[in-house]
């Protein structure tokens, strides 16, 4: 409590006129007015990809950012809506409503409390170590085919015809059979929209450098098109009355900041929303300290996973509070934040602050906003995830890596966002548990002139024909204890004149209660052949547990405490050496 008093204190100080270098101040006011320009238009459109009301992506770029300062850590994460967490949202509720009577605003407002509560649960249980059990190939396939049906599922409003899905067939298929209600029009004008903002991504900052701004600010303004493309829209669809033409607009949009209730989660949603809670508090934190990790790397800063759970819980709480729909951090917000100069997290709550003011001044006039200028913005906004880059580098360095991406991404396709990022974090364990599941080992011989032990098979290395070295290059457990038993096994049927094996074990992390008597038996089979069994390099905690095993008290051979003691002692004495 106390911390997160002193959290609070911070923040407060950073807000305050005075409270921290004017410097600061100074940089953190133009990151959010930077960041607030590019969050309005990508609010408005991820809260449509949600299939929840306009302003609610608003609502859900407000507190939660207030939340996310104080219990975060990250000084420049930008949290608030994602893509990705959107569509997945949208695949709940669409569920949920199918299912049941409740209604798909209800159910995306109650995935954003689930999601906080478990996101914030795990923070406190301080399992933010579970990060590292992600595959990173996996996530990177799941986002990418994310980014493919986020792109898929806005061609409908490109058209001008209602076509929309949960995959790609599906989304296919409605387009194909809406092919003869294409609105020209509205055709024309995305084509419009979709050339000037990839003009104005790929071109615009080169074209302010070459008019002598520099290349930071030229940067931050190629940054603008969106917001351009907003208040153009809105005005050329106000002026031309785009609605009675046949183009669809936002309509009415109620003004003014979100009124906070506690949300009540139905009790017949919950068995609809538990898994996509779960699944969308893995997508954020995987993400979110992802970013946040990239971000800290060029500063030396520390990145706590704990507290980005806590953060990124609170904001989700917060964010169904306020009537909104689940958040995460935006990549493309968080290096925009980085690039502005954010300095400190009180930047993420002064955006709030620009949002809140929009949300109070500006709602009138998006009622004339086109939806497919929104659209355009979504499918430019997530071609970074769709980048084959990450799977060409998995590829050529893992085969099982790269199959695994391909595997995530098709699946993501083919069955939806939740069932791709389940068979996906199932495929990453499968593949974990097989290459474990055959350690690598090596028969290891003495380097001349040395005490360091080498493969025999990669140097020329001394050895014994009584005496052989096995290294083994893995813990020992359940699901690899077999394929040892059988390595031995091999090695005693090739050496007939064996007398002594030593295990050189520098790489044995642990030894489960499978894999120890797998070591039982081993030392039983060998003993019957006339062969000793011997340890060397075993780390502290391992002896530890072995200590008190009658492993030990059986074994026939000796614990060395290097392998060149082994050596020494087996072999000083034998004059025959191969």
């Amino acid at each position: 409590m106390r911390e997160r008093r002193l959290q609070f204190d911070r923040l407060w100080a950073g807000l305050k006129p005075g409270g921290y270098p004017p410097d600061a101040l100074v940089a953190d006011l133009l990151a959010a007015l930077v960041v607030t320009t590019l969050l309005i238009p990508q609010a408005l459109a991820y809260a449509l990809l949600a299939g929840m009301p306009p302003e609610t992506g608003l609502y859900a770029s407000m507190l939660p950012l207030v939340a996310y300062a104080i219990f975060g850590r990250s000084r420049t994460l930008a949290v608030g809506p994602f893509a990705v967490v959107s569509i997945m949202t949208a695949a709940a509720a669409a569920q949920v409503a199918a299912h049941t009577d409740i209604d798909s605003t209800s159910a995306a407002i109650t995935l954003a409390l689930l999601s906080g509560v478990m996101l914030m649960t795990m923070g406190t249980l301080r399992l933010g170590f579970l990060i590292n059990f992600l595959s990173r190939p996996v996530i990177y396939g799941f986002i990418a085919a994310s980014g493919v049906l986020i792109a898929a599922s806005q061609f409908g409003r490109l058209l001008g015809v209602p076509a929309s899905g949960q995959t790609l067939w599906a989304i296919v298929e409605a387009l194909w059979q809406h092919r003869a209600a294409f609105e020209p029009l509205t055709v024309l004008l995305a084509g419009a929209c979709l050339a000037w903002l990839i003009a104005t991504r790929w071109y615009l900052a080169a074209l302010l450098s070459a008019l002598g701004i520099g290349e930071t600010t030229a940067g931050l303004l190629g940054r603008t098109g969106p917001i351009l493309l907003v208040l153009a829209s809105t005005a050329a669809s106000a002026a031309f009355d785009f609605d009675g033409h046949g183009i669809a607009t936002v309509g009415k949009v109620t003004a003014g900041l979100p009124a906070l209730a506690l949300p009540l989660p139905p009790i017949a949603s919950l068995q609809y929303l538990w898994l996509p809670a779960l699944l969308i508090s893995i997508v954020t934190f995987a993400e979110s300290v992802s970013m946040a990790q990239t971000l800290a790397g060029p500063r030396n800063e520390q990145v706590a996973p704990n507290r980005e759970l806590a953060g990124l819980g609170a904001a989700n709480m917060v964010s169904a509070l306020s009537g909104a729909f689940p958040v995460s951090a935006s990549l493309s917000r968080s290096v925009v934040n980085d690039e502005a100069g954010a300095r400190t997290r009180a930047a993420g709550a002064l955006t709030a602050v620009g949002v809140a003011a929009s949300a109070l001044f500006l709602m009138p006039l998006l009622a004339y906003l086109p939806l497919v200028t929104l659209s355009c913005i979504i499918i430019v906004a997530v071609q970074s995830l769709i980048g084959t880059g990450s799977f060409i580098r998995a590829w050529r360095y893992s085969r099982q890596d790269g199959f695994a991406q391909l595997a995530t991404f098709a699946v993501t396709l083919i069955l939806g966002v939740s069932g791709g990022l389940m068979i996906g974090v199932a495929l990453s364990l499968v593949i974990y548990i097989y290459r474990t599941s055959k350690p690598h080992y090596a028969i290891v011989g003495l380097m001349p002139n040395s005490e360091h032990f080498r493969n025999v098979r990669r140097h020329g290395v001394q050895t014994a024909e009584h005496v052989t070295i096995l290294r083994i290059d893995e813990s020992l457990y359940f699901g690899n204890a077999r394929f040892f038993e059988q390595v031995v096994d091999e090695i005693r049927r090739q050496q007939p004149g064996l007398t002594d094996l030593v295990l050189m074990c520098p790489a044995v992390n642990f030894i489960d209660y499978s894999a120890l008597e797998s070591l039982e038996l081993i030392s039983d089979k060998l003993e019957r052949h006339g062969v000793r069994l011997h340890l060397a390099e075993v780390k502290g905690p391992v002896m530890d547990r072995l200590q008190h095993t009658a492993f030990l008290k059986r074994l026939n051979g000796n614990v060395f405490l290097s392998t060149y003691d082994a050596w020494r002692t087996l072999v000083q004495d034998t004059p025959s050496s191969r």
